[in-house]
């Protein structure tokens, strides 16, 4: 039998990296109770993912470069940002730096600024660059946390956002444990989605294990709108040794790419004067992007790793290791320190999913338009565009995760939470683990960076198939046959479904080529398009428009 505990809180928050644990601890300041659920441990995420050697953090120079960034965002998003969002987030990230200094987290600070190394991805410019400390950032704000009293649940995954009245009234969660999984139900007014994006979705990506979009989908359930699910940040990595390592981009123009049979250049067909163009351009930005002209570089390294997992072989020209900018000295100390790898061991590359650029489409205070649904960080869309600048992720995480949990307790000052009955049957899919493997599958080899009608149809096919086969196969849990796991990962099957549905029909629906969104078939862009794309939930069917 299933243990069951119920609580009362006023704010929960989904998800415990950088945007979750910014707005536990301002929805706290503000004077709410605050519970923090993570699927894996406090400080995880993407902000805390292993593979990089950094975690980024740029702003404006001063109050004159604001306009400038602000520009820039837009002009890089393509018609895909919505501007006051990114307006928002610029204007807050100098608070941002504020804080994180007030807190103790020391700020790394780039020696050599003038180094076109330290232009962040995307921009065209330097701006006011820091690096956090990872290690230190996560002991410090657990710190934090328990000054404050947030209340903390690990290995706890959401599985329902409870909505009575048209508002929110709870969630249900289970706490895995040694002893016995556990079902929560917890009593609020607010709900802060602070979950991560939609790595999980594909089988290749550079997240940890509990960035899987459910947040995004039980928003979506609940009545919230996604928006510019097309678009995301797709990055070459590791794949032996230090499975899932991001490459550093901007070390593309000192190396060679070889077949790892044959040893030949994949680019063996291109002349030495095209490789190295494309490759300069490549080494200014790590996404993948067909709006610099450099797209060929990257459809080339996925179609080979499409024939196998180590076709691709990765070696360093000597003039890198004679001569290396601060950014990249960095991070091969980094490597070595981390992953015991250096510049002379050969590397086999493949091509992952990383961010999301879209998401749980909110306003300027973080508000879903559902009534107590709260949303930050990379589970959201409309402060980004078909390209992000580097480094502001990071922003993005600590200016909405104040803003969310601002807004958050203050709209809980309102409401008094009680324990919401929550008597429905559990239900189960057998073998669900499996089913998500071959959509990830799917994902992989429909919506990375070559994308085409024939494939995408192929693969809404196929996920409409698995979505039939795992209602027929489900069956209601009796009492003695519950187990937190099967509940959870039939739940993780449900968000992959129809999170994979909202993003290949976007897919589809996008007929060109714009940003981090390539598609085969329409590879010039369309200037009518220059819309994002909305995704409503109703009576369980997506209806995609473009913003008006």
């Amino acid at each position: 039998m299933l243990p069951k505990k119920t609580f009362k809180t006023d704010v929960v928050v989904m998800g415990a990296g950088l945007a979750g644990i910014t707005a536990a601890i301002w929805a706290t300041k503000k004077g709410a109770k605050v519970m923090i659920l993570s699927s894996s441990i406090i400080g995880s995420g993407s902000s805390f993912y292993p593979g990089t050697w950094g975690l980024g953090l740029i702003g404006p120079e001063n109050k004159e470069d604001e306009k400038n960034l602000l520009d820039t965002i837009l002009q890089v998003g393509e018609g895909m940002a919505d501007p006051k969002l990114a307006s928002v987030l610029v204007q807050g990230i100098d608070d941002a730096i504020y804080d994180l200094k007030a807190l103790g987290i020391p700020l790394k600070e780039a020696v050599q600024k003038n180094e076109k190394e330290f232009i962040p991805c995307f921009d065209h410019k330097k701006r006011n660059w820091h690096g956090i400390v990872k290690e230190s950032a996560r002991r410090i704000l657990q710190q934090e946390l328990n000054r404050l009293g947030v209340k903390e649940f690990t290995q706890t995954t959401v599985t329902d956002i409870i909505i009575n009245d048209g508002r929110v009234s709870g969630v249900t969660a289970i706490q895995r444990q040694k002893e016995a999984d556990t079902l929560l139900t917890i009593g609020c007014t607010s709900v802060i989605i602070a979950s991560g994006g939609l790595g999980g979705l594909f089988k290749y990506r550079l997240n940890t294990s509990d960035v899987k979009g459910m947040g995004q989908y039980l928003a979506f359930k609940a009545g919230a709108s996604l928006m510019n699910l097309e678009f995301m940040q797709i990055m070459p990595g590791f794949i032996d040794p230090a499975p899932k390592t991001i490459f550093n981009e901007k070390v593309f123009r000192y190396s060679e790419f070889h077949h790892a049979v044959t040893g030949k250049s994949i680019f063996e067909d291109w002349s030495k004067e095209k490789l190295d163009e494309r490759l300069e351009i490549r080494s200014t930005h790590g996404p993948f992007t067909c709006r610099l002209g450099c797209e060929g570089v990257d459809i080339r390294l996925y179609r080979e790793f499409l024939k196998g997992e180590s076709n691709v072989r990765l070696s360093y020209k000597e003039e890198l290791k004679e001569n290396q900018p601060e950014f990249v000295k960095i991070y091969f100390e980094w490597l070595k320190k981390e992953k015991n790898l250096t510049m002379d061991d050969p590397v086999y590359l493949g091509i992952f999913a990383h961010a999301s650029n879209g998401g749980i489409y909110i306003d300027a205070y973080g508000r879903t338009g559902v009534e107590g649904l709260f949303a930050c960080g990379e589970a959201t869309g409309g402060m980004h565009g078909a390209d992000r600048i580097g480094g502001l992720s990071t922003a993005n995480a600590l200016v909405f995760g104040k803003i969310a949990g601002c807004s958050a307790a203050e709209y809980s000052k309102g409401h008094q939470p009680v324990i919401p009955n929550e008597n429905g049957t559990l239900t189960c899919v057998p073998g669900a683990d499996k089913l998500i493997e071959k959509i990830r599958m799917l994902n992989f080899e429909t919506a990375m960076v070559a994308r085409e009608e024939k494939l995408t149809l192929h693969a809404l096919e196929q996920i409409s198939e698995i979505k039939n086969k795992a209602e027929k196969s489900r069956f209601a849990l009796q009492q003695n046959e519950i187990t937190g796991k099967h509940y959870v990962k039939t739940r993780e099957l449900e968000a992959a479904i129809t999170l994979s549905e909202a993003m290949l029909q976007g897919i589809l629906l996008r007929k060109e080529s714009r940003g981090s969104h390539y598609r085969v078939d329409y590879p010039i862009k369309n200037h009518n398009m220059a819309k994002p794309i909305i995704s409503t939930l109703k009576e369980g069917k997506i209806i995609q428009t473009f913003l008006k």
